[in-house]
């Protein structure tokens, strides 16, 4: 955003042009150089130590409150998915995938092929939340708010979203949404998600995150993050989103504005996972709204 103007990247599907004047388009800004190996394991070691030192779910806090928001939200709206390096240590991974066989952590268990979802399975985390988990989605809520907002504004939508999280809830919890929605799931060979999106209800956050608690290349191979952009009368959009263990992904529920030639339109995006060809794949999904 600037000079209170949306910056969107180009080549987005065109809905009902709104009777605004067109918003501005700024050109992405260039990739910034991969940092060399050895600063980026000092990265983690440095986290890994302040974490131990605070304490993991006052860590996570920190670190969200010091993550760069704008950069963020610029490659939100160039691209339609943010990528959050290393927003969880090896160790936190490791131990957080672990977890999807403590069954009293989880209010359900799904099995993808039993319902047409793809090949697979997950399991809803229940209340309360490990603490870790709560701590990601309480922190990732406000400002990912802030976006939220400027996201439905542009795209004129009426729902607005409080700056805490728990009001959020409050609402959710109203409308009859009362089940908690993070997840784990566990992908072996041959498994798969199929493009869904995650709505659960009247009441929904239009942001949601993914973090790969597997390492790829080591732990799996293939099973690639997928993302769709649905452009009426144009073939959809393909990203394929690189990550590495711990990284995080910031991505659209549903809809997503972007930039066409008379205004702001809305673009529906889905999400998947593709075949994993070998080893075992474990992810976080935190969504922000509650499921009826």
């Amino acid at each position: 955003m600037k000079n209170g103007e949306f910056d969107f990247g180009g080549g987005a599907a065109e809905r009902k042009p709104r009777k605004t004047p067109p918003v501005s388009v700024a050109p992405a800004a260039p990739a910034a150089p991969a940092a060399p190996a050895d600063a980026a394991a000092g990265n983690a070691q440095a986290l890994a130590t302040a974490r131990k030192a605070v304490g993991a779910a006052a860590g996570i806090a920190v670190h969200v409150a010091g993550l760069d928001w704008q950069s963020i939200a610029d490659e939100l709206n160039a691209h339609g998915y943010a990528i959050v390096p290393g927003m969880l240590t090896a160790d936190e991974c490791i131990a957080m995938a672990a977890q999807y066989g403590q069954a009293s952590l989880f209010r359900s268990r799904v099995v993808m092929s039993q319902h047409g979802f793809g090949s697979g399975e997950y399991q809803y985390f229940r209340y309360p939340l490990p603490s870790m988990i709560a701590a990601l989605r309480q922190s990732l809520y406000g400002p990912l708010a802030d976006i939220a907002n400027r996201w439905h504004e542009a795209m004129d939508m009426e729902a607005r979203f409080p700056a805490d999280h728990a009001d959020f809830l409050a609402r959710c919890h109203a409308a009859g949404q009362q089940r908690p929605t993070p997840l784990m799931l566990q992908y072996g060979p041959g498994d798969y998600n199929c493009l869904h999106q995650d709505l659960y209800g009247d009441h929904v956050f239009p942001l949601q995150a993914a973090i790969l608690l597997s390492q790829p290349g080591k732990d799996f191979e293939g099973g690639e993050f997928v993302l769709t952009e649905q452009r009426p009368r144009m073939q959809s959009r393909v990203e394929v989103v690189p990550l590495k263990r711990g990284d995080m992904v910031i991505f659209p529920v549903n809809h997503r504005p972007a930039q066409g030639g008379r205004g702001v339109y809305r673009v529906s995006m889905r999400h998947g996972v593709s075949r994993l060809r070998t080893g075992s794949r474990h992810t976080l999904g935190l969504i922000f709204h509650d499921a009826a």
